[in-house]
């Protein structure tokens, strides 16, 4: 009788990553990686032992598909393929060295398209301080970008997700849900978006095809000592959430406040207009590229003097995550959010 899993898409990309690090982990020995470079692999990017410091990589996959919607311009899509990658390493709390950019294009692509896609990658690692150091490129049916980007970053400052306590202040670095609402704005042209103030568009639009890394943030994050653990929100704030619980080496949930969520109006609009539920846009589609931390509660207030922050809620001991809505009520949520391959 046949397993009733028998396709990759019956477990989904997270599940999926989790069986592959299963069969991995046995197999690592290599004089660059330490306790941490093991425990890196579940993270945002993989650490490598180089004395002093940490050596950072880490590998993002775009496709046309699924991540290329119509409007995108070429030179957009050259920009995200390195926003994406620099974004893991922000959340590490690494500067950048690096990236390297394997691409599958289409043979009809036009020449003009393939270099302002090039320049998009260029722009995007000037922007971030770092060069464009190789790739591969071979043809394909689907436009295809594959970025594995380079940091480094001290030992003692790396971050990860893996540290939050008790206590600990949850905080964001900006709005969530103006990428959901762009895409809703992009993605779904049967809904009457006419009526929708051209201001409140534009942003909504820019923000799901412009993201921007929070590089600069990671790096003082890192250096602060304040910061128990950290991630980027790419698949939804719930999914990150959870990702903070379950690799937290202490028994740890996480109770959020849905007033102090950083929803702007603009999602609201959006989701009237779509009717969508826009606390779920925020929490659950992701793209916003923010970083989500725990912060040790006596040193929050001198880390929000440098970076502005959102405190969303705190670390308790629960094991769940839940959330205290409008009417005071605190309901339990579950972790979820966008997922490749299900």
């Amino acid at each position: 009788m046949p397993s009733k899993i028998d396709k990759i898409s019956d477990l989904g990309e997270k599940k999926l990553i989790k069986r592959l690090l299963l069969k991995s982990r046995p197999r690592v020995k290599s004089l660059f990686l330490d306790e941490f470079s093991i425990k890196s692999l579940s993270d945002d990017a993989s650490l490598l032992d180089i004395g002093e410091n940490y050596l950072i990589a880490c590998s993002d996959m775009l496709m046309a598909f699924t991540h290329f919607p119509d409007e995108m311009t070429p030179y957009q899509m050259g920009q995200k393929i390195v926003t994406v990658n620099v974004s893991d390493l922000a959340a590490m709390g690494a500067d950048t060295i690096g990236i390297i950019v394997s691409m599958g294009l289409p043979r009809n692509m036009l020449l003009t398209k393939f270099d302002h896609m090039v320049d998009g990658i260029l722009d995007s690692c000037t922007k971030y301080g770092m060069a464009l150091i190789g790739g591969d490129t071979n043809e394909s049916n689907e436009l295809t970008l594959c970025g594995t980007c380079i940091g480094i970053v001290k030992k003692d400052n790396v971050l990860m997700k893996s540290g939050a306590r008790q206590g600990d202040i949850v905080a964001v670095t900006g709005p969530i849900g103006l990428a959901a609402a762009g895409f809703e704005v992009l993605i779904h042209p049967f809904h009457n978006f006419d009526d929708l103030n051209k201001n409140t568009k534009d942003l909504v639009i820019k923000h799901a095809l412009e993201p921007e890394a929070r590089l600069e943030e990671g790096i003082i994050f890192a250096k602060s000592g304040s910061v128990t653990s950290a991630t980027d929100i790419t698949d939804g704030l719930l999914s990150e959430l959870g990702e903070i619980v379950n690799e937290s080496e202490y028994n740890i949930g996480i109770i959020i406040n849905q007033e102090d969520l950083p929803i702007p109006s603009e999602v609201f609009e959006v989701a009237k207009i779509s009717t969508q539920d826009p606390i779920e846009m925020a929490l659950t589609y992701g793209e916003d590229f923010e970083l989500l931390l725990t912060v040790s509660p006596s040193l929050f207030n001198d880390l929000n003097s440098e970076v502005t922050l959102h405190k969303i809620g705190i670390v308790d001991s629960s094991g769940e995550i839940k959330m205290i809505d409008k009417a005071g009520n605190t309901n339990i949520i579950t972790p979820r959010g966008y997922e490749h391959i299900k």
